[in-house]
């Protein structure tokens, strides 16, 4: 018996999704949350074998519950179902080592059929958010991905600088390049353009 953890929040789909996949032979739905912290709480508790996870979840995302999970070394299988094709995410989604990335208007039935093909070391990604990865291709390196986040929190240069113990020059110099790289007009729409694609 495949043990599932489902963490989305919305009421509605987290029932049907429960509800739907428990109707399948071979599968158990174990624990349901509605947020990021609960979800990561109760698959470190309950070891499920697959978690299927929303990515814009309260207090924590469906990625950064993935995240948290390779660091911690835990065995439970991670499929991400999301409603967002952002390139910025799928590449975060492999970098986790999730074993699915689905989009939500699939088939039941496919999304059973990723499960199974998880659970036996597969890795099962929809084509759609394959191609948009290939297609566009975070231009940010880690630092200034770091950096831009920073900024898009509302943090002043001398604030980056405090926290990344830089130089204001050198935080500079990185603002420069990140609104260059994404051919924007100032770091607030950078921040923008990068939080669109999933790049940040």
């Amino acid at each position: 018996m495949i043990r599932l953890f489902i963490a989305e929040d919305q009421r509605m789909l987290l029932g049907a999704l429960g509800s739907l996949l428990d109707l399948e032979k071979d599968m158990t739905v174990i624990g349901q949350a509605l947020n990021g912290e609960e979800a990561l709480k109760a698959i470190l508790k309950l070891e499920p074998d697959v978690c299927i996870m929303d990515i814009e979840m309260p207090v924590r995302s469906g990625l950064d519950v993935a995240e948290a999970l390779m660091q911690k070394g835990c065995g439970s299988k991670v499929i991400i179902l999301t409603t967002f094709a952002r390139p910025g995410y799928f590449e975060r989604a492999v970098k986790a080592g999730v074993h699915g990335y689905l989009l939500k208007d699939g088939e039941i039935d496919d999304l059973a059929d990723a499960i199974r093909k998880c659970v036996k070391g597969k890795r099962v990604f929809s084509p759609e958010l394959t191609f948009n990865m290939i297609r566009d291709e975070n231009p940010l390196t880690v630092r200034e991905q770091e950096i831009l986040r920073l900024a898009a929190l509302g943090k002043t240069t001398k604030d980056i600088t405090l926290e990344l113990y830089l130089s204001q020059g050198t935080v500079r110099n990185y603002i420069s390049e990140i609104i260059q790289k994404l051919d924007a007009k100032n770091r607030t729409e950078a921040a923008s353009i990068a939080e669109e694609k999933g790049w940040i």
